[in-house]
């Protein structure tokens, strides 16, 4: 129903219009400079359109390739995509086995691409990268080499993550400054926390908006410390249907929250 009412809008000619007003209305506002979006609907939109499920995830992986440019139209500075959970790789089915090339051709892309470049982005892979193939972790000790110096954009990817997981790690990265004599019980604060996550290599670690699609309501464990004051957007739309005015419409609805750190 919802594609019906877009199509019938949209060859009205009111659909760029409103686009247009919409986008205007947004950058009158405070645009988020960290997004994060869970990827989720790839499979769901396939099984709805009659294709294979790993026709869902090309198209997802289009749709990516679209946000960046939406992100840099709309002077996103910070991107985190959560992209394969950790959980996913305790599967071991065809599946998984064209995912992972599918993220290595992607990220062979990326890495060719002349954004990252023009736009001084940093991009990096989070996650237990140790876990997976060693194609994927080439292409990505790659993209982190040319990109290290970059500060002005950030993309982060996701891959093998999972938040306990992340959590668990800080600890151990912690539980060795202490066993080596380097760190005391006494100064273990938020900081030194946040200076062993993931993300502590970025100038802001916390998002200020984290999108999901596909209509599900959980974080499903993304960013778990650094979303305690993130706002959370869930739209009723799968991944591979997304578009710039899904986007806009989320900004929008950010932007018409009264945001209360610590409150």
């Amino acid at each position: 129903m919802r594609k019906i009412k877009d199509s019938i809008f949209q060859l009205s000619g009111l659909y760029k219009i409103y686009a247009t007003r919409l986008e205007n209305e947004i950058r009158g506002g405070d645009i988020p400079n960290h997004l994060a979006l869970i990827l989720d609907g790839n499979r769901r939109w396939a099984k709805r359109h009659l294709s294979v499920v790993k026709i869902g995830h090309w198209k997802g992986a289009d749709a990516v390739e679209k946000l960046l440019d939406w992100c840099e139209e709309l002077d996103i500075k910070i991107i985190t995509l959560y992209a394969l959970s950790a959980e996913n790789l305790d599967r071991e089915d065809e599946e998984l086995d064209h995912l992972f090339e599918l993220i290595r051709i992607r990220l062979e892309k990326l890495y060719k691409d002349p954004r990252i470049h023009k736009n001084k982005m940093r991009v990096k892979g989070i996650g237990r990268i140790e876990l997976l193939p060693d194609s994927i972790k080439e292409v990505l000790k790659r993209l982190d080499d040319v990109t290290k110096d970059y500060d002005s954009h950030f993309l982060n990817i996701a891959l093998a993550y999972g938040g306990q997981y992340e959590l668990v790690d800080a600890v151990k990265k912690i539980a060795e400054k202490i066993k080596d004599g380097s760190l005391n019980i006494d100064d273990i604060n938020k900081k030194e926390i946040e200076s062993n996550l993931y993300t502590s290599y970025l100038p802001q670690s916390s998002p200020d908006m984290i999108l999901r699609t596909s209509g599900e309501k959980r974080l499903s464990g993304f960013l778990m410390w650094q979303s305690a004051y993130s706002e959370l957007i869930f739209m009723d739309i799968f991944w591979p249907e997304f578009r710039k005015i899904d986007l806009m419409r989320a900004i929008r609805t950010f932007q018409e929250r009264k945001r209360r750190l610590g409150k």
